[in-house]
């Protein structure tokens, strides 16, 4: 997987489902340096608990694992998982019709068989988001207890009056909007500031606390995701 990745993808949140440490790695870094934000799982039981955690734009499942295997995690997923309606790209080192038609039959929305080149992989990726209407979730207002912030517009409110952001603020708020009830890695949303180091980010979410939150001491809406970063969840 050399290949140069393709144009960003947005902040789309991906769940890539590999019991190959390495290949899941690989993955999980080529599709992030795309613009990806991506979980892994090494089996099905914890593509479980990460499902019942976090909402998902797709689902990458590799068939052939211990256990429960891709097949079986789709069918479950379509039955009766917490992500019905997520679409599922399938892969496999297995190429044979039959196994492309049982996937898709169980609800899969494509498939790739190994080895592949990872731009394809991305461009299978954004052609199901197309189809699926996966775009990124920041374009409605969101309600945060008293407070709503319009992520087209930038803007705070409180009980429907203006509150003032800066201009760092509303740019980490809409960010933090566009994964809204995901966790943002907060040295990614350093490297969107003048300090790399996260400083800057810590001291924009203290001050976006104070603006939003009931108590900014314990936070219902601007989370710490401890060893990862920050995640904003609105009602």
């Amino acid at each position: 997987m050399n290949a140069q990745p393709p144009r960003s993808a947005g902040a789309r949140h991906l769940l890539v489902v590999d019991d190959d440490d390495r290949i899941r790695d690989l993955l999980k870094a080529y599709l992030a340096r795309a613009g990806f934000r991506v979980s892994t799982a090494a089996d099905g039981a914890a593509a479980r608990r990460l499902l019942a955690m976090f909402d998902f734009d797709l689902l990458i499942f590799d068939v052939m694992m211990p256990g429960e295997d891709g097949f079986q995690l789709v069918e479950w997923l379509r039955k009766s998982g917490p992500a019905k309606a997520a679409p599922v790209l399938m892969l496999t080192a297995r190429d044979g019709a039959n196994d492309r038609i049982q996937g898709l039959k169980l609800g899969a929305d494509d498939y790739l068989p190994k080895p592949f080149e990872p731009e394809e992989l991305v461009l299978r990726i954004e052609a199901i988001l197309r189809r699926t209407h996966a775009a990124p979730r920041a374009a409605e207002r969101l309600m945060l207890g008293r407070c709503s912030f319009d992520p087209r517009r930038g803007e705070l409110s409180r009980d429907e009056q203006p509150v003032r952001l800066t201009e760092a603020e509303a740019r980490l708020l809409r960010r933090l909007a566009a994964n809204a009830h995901a966790p943002v890695d907060r040295i990614e949303l350093a490297r969107e500031t003048a300090d790399p180091s996260g400083r800057a980010v810590d001291v924009q979410v203290t001050r976006l606390r104070r603006k939003i939150e009931a108590d900014p001491k314990a936070p219902r809406y601007l989370q710490t995701v401890r060893g990862v970063g920050y995640m904003l969840a609105p009602d």
